[in-house]
């Protein structure tokens, strides 16, 4: 049969396809991350398998749905209109399997990911909470300083320290981190604590660049009316959070930083704050999914979770 032909009209009238669900969830899986390795790690079942689901699910419907070559798969115009159709039905099935199931019965994969130090200093320290309530759930945990492609990467849930970009994802604003000014307290006793912004010329910034890209360091701070930048000097440049803080720690500069994400440090005197009154501008955390108003039970828990774990740490 043709690609695009009486293919879109029949799988918008056929309820009695001969396929199961889970050969529909693999497809899904595939046409959402594009590839069958992917979907394979993610339903945690071999590539071989996933790949004859998808073939028996194409001999079932009579059409092909995907394009398979050595570097990407991609939908065909009938797996557009099949991928359609399938995203709703999953979402109902998970539903109604869930519905009459007490909190402890709640199982599926849930798949997320978080900024490294909101990770290890507030989120997962509390997972034994969530996972003691809900012990048939199984949680793939992402920790990085990069924006994953949530979709492509196949993520239910994300939470994002940045100002969001346009987007097809749900948005759950959770509020601000408050920015510090800190240096090590050995660089302090070796370069003195300014005091103010004109001190800040005999200052050294540890400088961050995701990219590790050429930008000119900038110490951000506000004048009274709005957000300024001051170029300052930098001997080192690193790219993770990690790095950013053992730097500030080994006395390679002064940082600006969440204080949620030194507050170890600033307790035991490893860091000291420095020009309160010119703090940058706070940080915006949001937690997005994909999921639009379908939301699977075991997600919407995850996203309730995470949101009632974070929010006392942020300002509104």
């Amino acid at each position: 049969m043709a690609e695009g032909s009486q293919f879109g009209q029949t799988v918008a009238l056929n309820q009695t396809m001969p396929f199961d669900l889970e050969t529909v969830r693999a497809f899904v899986r595939v046409a959402e991350l594009g590839s069958f390795t992917r979907a394979a790690a993610h339903l945690a079942i071999p590539k071989a398998r996933v790949s004859q689901q998808v073939l028996r699910l194409e001999a079932a419907v009579g059409a092909r749905l995907l394009h398979r070559t050595t570097r990407a798969v991609r939908l065909t115009p009938d797996g557009d209109l099949f991928l359609a159709r399938a995203r709703p039905l999953l979402l109902e099935t998970d539903e109604l399997g869930a519905m009459f199931a007490g909190p402890s019965a709640l199982q599926g994969r849930v798949r997320i990911d978080l900024p490294v130090n909101l990770a290890r200093n507030v989120l997962i320290p509390r997972l034994p909470e969530l996972l003691a309530s809900h012990p048939k759930l199984e949680l793939q945990v992402s920790t990085t300083d990069r924006l994953v492609d949530v979709v492509r990467e196949g993520f239910d849930c994300v939470v994002r320290v940045a100002t969001l970009s346009d987007s097809s994802l749900v948005a759950i604003q959770l509020g601000k981190l408050e920015m510090i000014n800190c240096a090590s307290a050995g660089y302090l006793r070796a370069h003195g604590k300014p005091k103010s912004l004109a001190e800040l010329d005999r200052h050294v910034l540890v400088h961050y660049s995701s990219a590790l890209g050429s930008e000119i360091p900038e110490f951000e701070y506000h004048d009274g009316t709005g957000y300024r930048v001051r170029p300052m000097k930098s001997v080192v440049t690193v790219n993770s959070a990690d790095a950013f803080r053992a730097a500030c720690r080994a006395g390679l500069g002064i940082i600006q930083v969440p204080r949620e994400g030194v507050a170890r440090e600033l307790a035991s005197g490893e860091l000291v704050e420095i020009l309160p009154k010119f703090r940058g501008q706070p940080l915006s955390v949001s937690l997005l999914h994909p999921h639009g108003r379908n939301v699977p039970k075991r997600v919407r828990v995850v996203l309730e979770w995470i949101e009632s774990i974070l929010r006392p740490h942020l300002k509104s």
